[in-house]
């Protein structure tokens, strides 16, 4: 007869050798040696996946006091049979030992299972096997620890590559990304690092399996946590003594010790590559990938929300197949209300420290130019505008960010409209760059506080629009004084008033005058007559906006 299936999980290994090989008894009893002997379960079906650590044949009754754990132990009951009492105390010893499970050879002191060894077996959950036909122990001694050696072997070989491969990347300057996508790769199946609350800073493997990982992260995460995922192997990411975030296996299908050695190894590179402060951290072939260093807990979760707002703008990446790594990192998404933001500083921490005072759900990531986009996440009855003039406010509030300037959209209901609201912020806080100081801006820019400004800006790159500029401002990109192109900015932009272009400039009236008049000289139009001064007005901004 053949083993009876069990229906448990994977327990854990014990806990002296948790990265040791190991068979189950299932497995075990799955060998082909073994099946010639008739192997019967007659107790303990439900805890087959128990890990078999060695096989140890004894016939001593007082045999626990040999054992560490994890034995298979094979007997043929000599020594007990006759005797109810020393059978009943055999299995409870074995039990106290935490021995895998017994296997039984009828026929030498029991024709047939003994039913008190069955019913102690059973109540204290240890597996019990009865074999049918003569056995050679010697052979299943064989068999079993031969497989386990090789793989013992194999692990090590494989822990020991993968850490030579890690190290080589990493003194290479190579990127955190890449470290985790190798990682992936030997593991065959998504990897996902963590902070302690769970939240997702990086991923790496196939996009699908990471997708369908954090469809329902918040779930899985509390079962892998708990040990009763199957395939899940997690690592702690301890640094100086802190620890400070997670590496998971998600689904790992190999043997189970390589996979706690590969987490293992795998967890050891992340901390030595923040040690060494990281690589540049450059977007890699892996979903949850951007740019800038890792080399804090902070910066983790800076580059997480990098990625993902780099890949809603750049519309790689469908929004709807982003919500997942939204909720996984964090951000309320179930009906709510988006504000994109982008904010003149690259200070991420003092933004994320007024989120916090406030009370915002958001994320926040550093851009390109000194600047960050702020993505908040808003109940619908919330009032969105104040909510963002109230956060604005905060900000400037101190006396280093008292111009700081935050572009905004429109608050987007639906999360597939949030590429373009970021776009929109992105564009307004471009438009405002090009604006002079002189210039009057509210707390909280948006795309109509711009006007033409903004709309120059989103054609700068029309080959038309790049002709014009250049044919009605030909006379003054030309001359050698770059300041006559600096009067004729402020001078538009102040809506042609004299006497504050010339006090801005530090220069008397008659001297502006003079420099007017060399301004419209040069480009052959006359700034008092509203259409000249318009047209020369637009070619004005849009070069503006092809420079910056």
């Amino acid at each position: 007869m053949t083993a009876t299936p069990a229906t448990s999980g994977t327990p854990a290994v014990p806990a002296q050798q948790p990265w040791e090989p190991a068979l189950s008894v299932r497995q075990v009893l799955g060998l082909e040696r073994v099946l010639a002997g008739q192997p019967e379960v007659v107790a303990g079906a439900h805890r087959l996946d128990r890990p078999v650590r060695w096989v140890h044949v004894a016939e001593a009754a007082d045999v626990g006091v040999m054992l560490s754990g994890g034995e298979m132990v094979l007997t043929t009951g000599v020594l007990l049979a006759g005797d109810e009492d020393k059978q009943g105390e055999y299995i409870r010893s074995l039990h106290r030992a935490e021995a895998a499970a017994v296997v039984l050879g009828l026929g030498r002191a029991f024709p047939a299972p003994p039913d008190v060894m069955r019913r102690a077996a059973d109540r204290c959950g240890l597996p019990m096997v009865v074999l049918h036909r003569p056995f050679p122990f010697a052979e299943l001694t064989e068999e079993v620890q031969s497989r386990l050696l090789r793989r013992k072997f194999a692990a090590v070989s494989l822990s020991e590559a993968v850490r030579t491969e890690l190290t080589g990347l990493i003194t290479a300057g190579a990127p955190v990304q890449r470290l985790l996508d190798e990682v992936a790769r030997h593991g065959g199946c998504p990897v996902v690092v963590t902070n302690l609350a769970h939240r997702v800073l990086a991923t790496a493997g196939e996009r699908p399996a990471v997708d369908d990982v954090l469809r329902d992260w918040e779930r899985i995460a509390r079962q892998a946590g708990a040990g009763t995922a199957d395939g899940w192997i997690r690592a702690e990411l301890t640094c100086r003594g802190e620890r400070w975030g997670r590496l998971v296996l998600c689904g790992y299908r190999g043997d189970r010790a390589a996979g706690r050695l590969l987490a293992e190894r795998a967890a050891e590179a992340l901390v030595l590559h923040r040690l060494l402060g990281g690589g540049d951290g450059r977007r890699g072939a892996g979903p949850g990938s951007a740019g800038g260093t890792w080399d804090s807990p902070g910066s983790w979760e800076e580059q997480s929300a990098r990625s993902l707002l780099t890949d809603l703008v750049s519309g790689a990446v469908p929004a709807r197949q982003l919500l997942p790594r939204a909720r996984a990192a964090g951000l309320p998404v179930n009906r709510r209300v988006f504000v994109p933001l982008v904010v003149g500083t690259r200070d991420t921490a003092r933004l994320d420290r007024v989120l916090r005072l406030l009370g915002l759900p958001g994320i926040v990531a550093g851009l390109a130019d000194d600047r960050a986009a702020v993505l908040l996440s808003l109940a619908p009855d919330q009032d969105a505008r104040a909510l963002t003039a109230h956060f604005a406010a905060r900000l400037r509030s101190a006396a280093d960010a008292a111009h700081t300037v935050v572009a905004a959209a429109d608050a987007r209901a639906d999360w597939a409209d949030v590429p373009a609201g970021l776009r929109e912020a992105q564009q307004v806080a471009d438009a405002v760059a090009d604006s002079p100081a002189a210039l009057e801006l509210p707390l909280v820019v948006r795309l109509r506080d711009v006007h033409l400004r903004g709309l120059v800006r989103l054609l700068r790159d029309d080959p038309h629009v790049q002709s014009f500029a250049e044919r009605e401002l030909d006379g003054l990109l030309q001359g050698p004084d770059g300041d006559l192109l600096s009067v004729l900015r402020t001078y538009l932009a102040t809506g042609r008033n004299k006497s504050r272009t010339a006090q801005l400039h530090h220069v008397s009236r008659p001297a502006l005058y003079r420099r007017l008049e060399a301004i419209q000289g040069r480009l052959g139009v006359d700034l008092d007559d509203f259409e000249q001064a318009a047209s020369v007005h637009i070619a004005l901004l849009a070069h503006d906006a092809q420079q910056g």
